[in-house]
This record gives structure tokens, sequence and C-alpha cells, in this order.
């Protein structure tokens, strides 16, 4: 077979992994945003911590005071009951102290909302909510599903407070309807289709990601020859899905924030909320960026450029050594955990693959390095103890012969009775320990 029909041979084979690898990438690029979407809406820590971040931004906050506001004049006649409270001759500034009195609620519910307290309330509510809402479309909250109620997040306990605040006193909060401000999360006429998008949510985000990373995993191993360059590909490949994700998560944002606003002046709350609302996703996007570049450097470290082979020279002493080896690797995921540097560093699953892909890795480097670098090794590892002893047997052999000029060399027998010397006095000098001595001696009978 000549060289044309090799090259083509070893083409044709590396197609089958270039498949897998764009396969694999487009399931990534989608099973990063079930992900985030199941993250998103069906884990009650990561919603109420978003909503805590979205009451904590200024403009959300003011976007919140104006809708607690309009509710309290919805459901209160504010003129009315300032006009009960006027004598008589004042009764009609009652329209103007009402309209005055919008102004100071409004304030005054900007300022309740950056307390301390009131965010707790904000926090306690959405958790009330998100829970009911899984209770609802995992079929454990029958009332809902039955009675045609709704999902609703409750905001009616804010808005007392702010009514209490308004300077009308406890008559004004007295007057709210239980319904009052409670914002919608999910009406019982959508009860069937939204426990349809959850169960497919699910399954896709744990579905999605385990193919990818399945076929990532088998495009490597059917590589061959060629494994550190499909390697290198799926590091640019997961570069490319993170890029790619904070590329349409910008160009998404732009839509979304001009569909839902009709006024400027709602855009800075809208923006604030996509930007918090999609965090999530930017950090699952970094996290594939970063993931990525790990692994181009790796295949890159593996490679045959000479700074690579250098480091790999340098290391191998260390890396032949598997308490060194693992022992650097836990040193580094310690520090890995303890920064955090992404989402997935910070829950189970995912911190428990990165473990079992970083110690395949270490353990594929320690081989690869044994076999490129066999004589490489440290002095007080076993085979630099080895390779010591030898070298101060065979010096001693060769100042024997030198001593005892041409004559004849020395039996078998006599050779071994002179191994078996050196070794004595290499074990009497504090140079071998016990088992090291018992080893050598054990070798050189057998060897005999």
């Amino acid at each position: 077979m000549n060289e044309t029909q090799t090259a083509s041979r070893v083409r044709a084979r590396w197609a089958l992994p270039m498949a897998l690898v764009i396969l694999a990438t487009v399931l990534a690029f989608f099973a990063v945003f079930a992900v985030w979407a199941k993250r998103q809406l069906l884990e009650t820590d990561t919603w109420t911590h978003t909503s805590s971040r979205l009451l904590e931004n200024q403009e959300i906050r003011d976007a919140v005071a104006d809708f607690l506001v309009t509710e309290l004049y919805a459901n209160v006649d504010v003129q009315g009951q300032l006009s009960k409270s006027l004598p008589n001759d004042l009764k009609p500034l009652a329209g103007p102290a009402s309209g005055g009195l919008r102004e100071l609620a409004l304030n005054l519910s900007q300022r309740a909302l950056a307390q301390p307290k009131v965010q707790g309330l904000w926090e306690d509510a959405n958790r009330t909510a998100h829970k009911e809402f899984l209770a609802v479309v995992d079929n454990k909250n029958e009332a809902v599903s039955t009675t045609g109620g709704n999902v609703v997040l409750d905001l009616g306990t804010i808005l007392t407070k702010v009514a209490n605040q308004v300077g009308v006193g406890g008559d004004l909060a007295s007057k709210l309807p239980p319904d009052a401000a409670q914002i919608t999360i999910m009406r019982s006429d959508q009860l069937e289709a939204v426990q349809t998008g959850v169960r497919l949510l699910r399954t896709l985000a744990w579905l999605l990601a385990a193919i990818a990373i399945a076929l990532y995993a088998l495009a490597i191993y059917l590589a061959g020859a060629r494994r550190r360059e499909t390697l290198r590909a799926v590091g640019i490949a997961f570069l490319s899905v993170g890029v790619s994700v904070l590329f349409i998560r910008g160009l998404t944002g732009n839509y979304v924030v001009g569909a839902l606003t009709t006024t400027a002046a709602s855009e800075p709350a809208a923006n604030a909320a996509w930007s918090i609302g999609t965090s999530q996703l930017v950090e699952i996007a970094q996290g594939m960026v970063l993931y990525g570049l790990v692994v181009i450097l790796a295949a890159w470290l593996a490679g045959p450029s000479a700074l690579a082979t250098w480091i790999r020279s340098s290391v191998t002493p260390y890396l032949r050594q598997p308490r060194i080896a693992y022992g650097a690797l836990a040193v580094v995921l310690v520090l890995i955990f303890w920064w955090g540097p992404t989402s997935g560093t910070r829950r189970l699953v995912p911190s428990l693959i990165l473990i079992a892909v970083l110690a395949l890795g270490v353990e594929v480097l320690r081989r690869q390095v044994i076999r490129e670098f066999p004589d490489r090794v440290t002095t007080g590892s076993a085979e630099g103890v080895a390779q010591r002893i030898a070298a101060r047997m065979r010096d001693a052999r060769e100042r024997r012969l030198a001593s005892r000029g041409a004559g004849p060399p020395p039996s078998p027998g006599e050779e071994r009775v002179s191994q078996l010397e050196r070794l004595g006095q290499l074990r009497d000098s504090g140079v071998l320990s016990a088992d090291e001595f018992a080893a050598e001696k054990k070798r050189i009978l057998e060897a005999s």
C-alpha cells in the first residue's frame, strides 16, 4: 500500500470521530440552555436567590415600588378615605392630597424595599410561590389542580407594610382585599401544558448533556493515532459552545426586552431583570469556555512541540510516583473547589465528573511520559534507587577488573558474592533500607 492510500485511510478513519465531535457539539449547545432553564425554573434555591438579586437592583426596586403603589390605589379609595378624615371646609383638598400622598407612598415604598426585613419578606414570598409551583406541576397539590386555583406570588404582606407607612394608618391597610398585590405565576388552565413542559425539560437537561459527553468520549476513543488532535477538537468545541451561547444570550436579550417594554422608562428594569435572570446561563457558558481552554492546553501539552516535550520531561520523575502525581491532583482539586470558578464546581454531579476526568487525564499523562522518558526518575523513587545501586555495582566491578589487570574475569559465583557484599555495605551505610536491601538481594539471587 502506497503513502497516498495510507493517508486516505487515516483521513477516513478520522472522519468518524470528527463527525461525532460535531454532533456532540450541537447537542451540547442545546444542553446548555436546557440545564440553565432547569436550574433557573425548577430549583427553589436558585429561583429564590435570583429573586433576591432582582430586588437588590435599583431599577427593579423602583418598578416593584410603582407596582405596589398602583395596587394600593387600585384597591383602596385613598381620596375617599382622606375626605372622611378632613373637616368639611377642607374636604376639597382630598384630591390634591391624594396625589401628593401617592408620591409619598412611592418614596416610602422604594425605601422599604431597600430594607433587609422587607427583602426577607420578598424572598419568603418567592420561595413559597416556587414550592407551590413545584407541588402543582408534580401533582402534589390537589387544591390547585382540582379547584381551579392559580399559583401566585403573594406580595400582600409587603403591600400592607407600605400602606401602613403612607400616613393614613391601619385603616387604609385594612381596606386592602386579600388578593391585592398578587402576581399570577401559573393559571390552573395551563396546568397540563406546564406539567408536560417540566417533564420534557427535566429529561432534556440530563439526557442531552449525557449524550454529548458520551459522544465526545467515543470520538476520542475511536481516534486512534489522532487522539490528541481529536482531544484538541473537543476543546475547541467546548470553547465554541460557550462563545455561541453568550452571543445568542445577548441577541435574544435585545429582542425580549424590546418585546416586553412599551416605554423607554421601563427598559432599565427589563434589562436588569434579563441580566440577572440569565446570570446562570452566563456562568455555564463561561464554564464551557474555561473547560475548552483547559482541554486545548492538555492537547498541546501532549504534543510534539519543544516546549511541551521539555515540560513533560521535567515532570516525568514526579509523575512516575503515584503518591506525588495524585497528591498534586488533590491539591489542585481543593483549590478549584475552594475558588469555585464555575457553577459546576459548586454542584455534586458536575464536580464528580470533573474529578473523574482530571484523574483519567493524570493517569493517561503518567503512562505517556513513562513510555516516552523511561530513564527520567527521581533519586528517591524505587526506580531511582535501583538505578543508583546498579551504577555503583558497575563502578565497583570495573574498579576490581582494573586492579586485577588482564586476569581472568570473575566466575558467576564470585560476581554474586561481590554484589551481595556491596549490597551489605550500602545497607550498613544507610543508603538502602532493610526492605530495599531484601528486594535487591532477592533479585540478585533469582538472576543467578
